[in-house]
């Protein structure tokens, strides 16, 4: 008898081969799906990319951010600045708002990391209204009122609107699948071990010599560049922007944090799940008002009082299930009986 570490299962293997068959359904959605099918399905894209995003940095790095909003709406801010003023394509400007924001986050991340726990959230949400009230006074780009994306700006994307809403659409999801395979295979990465030492016990990570503050700062520089990239394609849907849509905490962190809460925090199914549960309750309950945001409270309190590692984390330890095969398993190999 021998034994070996492995990470992949016939679970994880099967999961992959249905995912990859999902996704050519979902990307030949132009030719099946209608137009509100398709912006909902965008949307649930860009909020599951937010989620991965942000449960990378709280439920690996520990940086539990209340303040992503600042992010993504900076990304949408520069999408129509640097389209408006600067001429640029706007899926070159998305880009490009991604490496600003990350160059802006390092600063920023310099200020707020030495602040710990609740007084870090804080801090991020208060980053967060510096924006919003900085935005707010760039007459230029609307102001307080907003502004919206010029018609040629807009016509550049496609000579048709059916080929503009086919390329939003492409670019949400292609947006969602290059986020899970960065997270994914970053995760898988020496680094990403780093991070999760980190995760289970700062003291004991760094008494094996990794540099939490430099892995840290690394997912936070990450992670803003990626999410103002999200913040870019989420405006460049809307065509409209100001500063309160653009860095509303409920929209883009409230939301995101729930999502990551029910399907279970430090895991990368766990956001899946969450968004599946929460535009389900979102497209049942909406009509309802503000019944429907106490519902929403109302799941996350009994999922954390009964499952508190999320809806994901219930599964995994009652059929020992895991679609990304990230953590080490000893497997036991049968003994030749020729031998």
């Amino acid at each position: 008898m021998s034994t070996r570490i492995a990470r992949s299962t016939p679970g994880a293997r099967a999961a992959m081969v249905i995912a990859a068959l999902g996704l050519i359904v979902l990307a030949a959605a132009p030719w099946w799906a209608g137009r509100a099918d398709m912006r909902l399905l965008g949307e649930i894209y860009l909020y599951l990319s937010l989620a991965v995003l942000w449960n990378l940095m709280a439920g690996y790095a520990g940086l539990v951010s209340v303040g992503q909003q600042a992010y993504v709406g900076f990304g949408g801010y520069m999408l129509f600045a640097l389209t408006m003023f600067a001429g640029l394509h706007p899926i070159l400007a998305i880009l490009l708002g991604g490496v600003l924001a990350a160059a802006i986050s390092v600063p920023i991340a310099a200020l707020i990391f030495r602040l710990k726990g609740a007084y870090f959230a804080i801090g991020t949400w208060v980053m967060a209204e510096v924006f919003r009230l900085s935005f707010a006074q760039a007459s230029s780009l609307g102001g307080g009122s907003g502004s919206s994306l010029p018609v040629d700006v807009v016509r550049s994307l496609a000579d048709s609107r059916s080929g503009r809403e086919a390329l939003s659409y492409w670019l949400a999801l292609g947006a969602a699948v290059t986020v899970m395979a960065c997270v994914y295979l970053f995760l898988r990465s020496r680094r990403g071990l780093a991070l999760t030492a980190i995760r289970d016990s700062e003291v004991a990570a760094a008494g094996l010599g990794i540099n939490i503050w430099r892995t840290k700062l690394e997912v936070y520089v990450v992670t803003s560049a990626f999410t103002a990239i999200i913040g870019g394609l989420i405006f460049l849907q809307k065509l409209r922007i100001s500063p309160d849509a653009a860095f509303s905490v409920n929209d883009w962190t409230a939301f995101v944090i729930f999502i990551v809460v029910i399907g279970g925090i430090g895991t990368l199914e766990g956001p899946i799940i969450g968004t599946i549960l929460f535009f389900l309750l979102r497209e049942t309950l909406a009509d309802l008002g503000t019944i429907y945001l106490i519902v929403l409270g109302l799941v996350a309190i009994v999922i954390m009082l009964k499952a508190p590692k999320g809806v994901w984390g219930l599964i995994r330890s009652r059929f020992d299930l895991e679609l990304f095969p990230l953590s080490y398993r000893v497997r036991t190999d049968a003994p030749d009986k020729g031998a």
